[in-house]
């Protein structure tokens, strides 16, 4: 089992799986888990340290309906 050394080696292999294998946020980091044997809780608690990636992942949810979408003001 291959652990990132820290979160930002976890933010780029997120983020090269994304544009390598044409992935969503989530999907990538559903395919790092299965690559290195890992659970996804494992994977949510590295990206509950990194406010962009969880900015991403919450956009992405919310556009595929996964989560309630939050509100905005308008423009």
């Amino acid at each position: 089992m291959m652990l990132p050394k820290n979160n930002i080696n976890f933010v780029n292999d997120i983020e090269k799986i994304c544009i390598e294998k044409k992935l969503d946020y989530i999907d990538a980091i559903v395919y790092w888990c299965e690559e290195r044997g890992l659970d996804v809780e494992y994977a949510a608690s590295l990206v509950k340290k990194d406010s962009v990636m969880k900015s991403k992942i919450q956009s992405e949810a919310e556009f595929l309906n996964i989560i309630k979408k939050t509100e905005s003001l308008p423009f």
